[in-house]
């Protein structure tokens, strides 16, 4: 099993997307974590509803810090985004996906952002 961690500074929106998305589509091949460099505490409510959409149930995942996660050497250590917010993670791999922060976006945009995560959470789980 791959042990794979996505990365942003709040752990509010798109490092927990990305969660969801690789617990759905890599079951059983994956043991995937989230953290923030600042993590805000709570998922944001527009999360929740772009996740429940796509039948996954958000309010399950709490916000954490980079100290809560296992301090172990990753697979793969993926930031949205945040460059220099994030720090160092000990990772084989590391990549920067430079997704914008959608906390602000309308659900409309919200949703392109989640659909991109998506896209790119199964292209990760099917290189491993």
């Amino acid at each position: 099993m791959k042990n794979i961690l996505f990365v942003c500074v709040e752990n509010s929106n798109r490092s927990q997307m990305a969660e969801a998305f690789a617990k759905i589509h890599g079951k059983g091949k994956i043991n995937v974590y989230s953290s923030g460099s600042r993590p805000s505490g709570i998922i944001n409510p527009k999360a929740i509803a772009a996740m429940k959409e796509v039948g996954y149930d958000l309010t399950t995942h709490d916000s954490k810090s980079l100290e809560q996660i296992p301090q172990i050497k990753y697979d793969y250590a993926i930031t949205m985004g945040c460059g220099d917010e994030c720090p160092f993670v000990v990772a084989e791999h590391r990549e920067d996906w430079k997704l914008d922060d959608p906390k602000h976006m309308n659900a409309v945009d919200f949703n392109k952002v989640r659909d991109e995560i998506e896209r790119r959470v199964k292209e990760l789980i099917e290189k491993l």
